[in-house]
């Protein structure tokens, strides 16, 4: 059985967002055209508390797109993002509620970031999708969304782990691109580790 992720289309990664991801608009035609084509639609969302360890604003003199260490762990520091209960955190409303099946909010321990969708970033705990996917007899998944060079990255990456085959749908994500280059390097990350690129027209055929 094959599944559709849609990674992160929530309204603060998207123009006039908190965290507006380049271009990010243009996955969600995207996104429409594909999810009739799956029986199996996931879709995951960033879903912080307030004062999240991943926001600028929770470190006394620390700014957007610093680099701290906590626990141990490199963590980039963001804008405040798609906080519980707050329209920011919702997906965005032209895609269809009655096409994606599940949504797996991530991100929820205030104390660790999580830009998989399958795990936190310390491996520590993991969400529902993978038991989703597999109640589902998913056993190849197709991912798409934002941002190619984090949450898309790390959740492809993840998959991969988890022993589905992996596919990216390459021309349905955007990346940050903090530094030149990222974007590049993560798709290059993801063929390394056996994810298959795929366009959404192969998939309509």
């Amino acid at each position: 059985m094959n599944g559709l992720i849609l990674v992160d289309i929530q309204n603060d990664f998207l123009p006039g967002g908190a965290l507006a991801v380049p271009r990010g608009d243009e996955v969600v035609g995207v996104a429409k055209s594909l999810i009739p084509l799956f029986d199996v639609v996931a879709a995951t969302a960033d879903y912080h508390p307030r004062g999240h360890i991943s926001f600028a604003s929770s470190h006394a003199g620390r700014r957007v797109g610093e680099v701290v260490t906590v626990a141990g762990a490199q963590q980039m520091l963001w804008p405040d993002h798609c906080v519980q209960g707050t329209p920011g955190a919702e997906l965005s409303s032209e895609l269809s509620a009655g096409g994606v099946h599940r949504i797996i909010h991530k991100g929820t321990d205030p104390a660790i970031d999580s830009y998989s969708g399958f795990f936190d970033n310390g491996h520590l705990q993991a969400t529902e999708l993978n038991r989703y996917l597999l109640s589902r007899t998913v056993d190849a998944i197709y991912i798409m969304g934002l941002a190619t060079d984090y949450c898309v990255k790390y959740t492809a990456l993840d998959g991969v782990a988890l022993g589905y085959r992996t596919y990216l749908v390459t021309d349905g994500c955007r990346g940050v691109g903090v530094r030149p280059g990222d974007i590049e390097a993560a798709i290059r990350e993801m063929v390394a580790a056996g994810v298959t690129l795929v366009s959404s027209t192969d998939l309509r055929g």
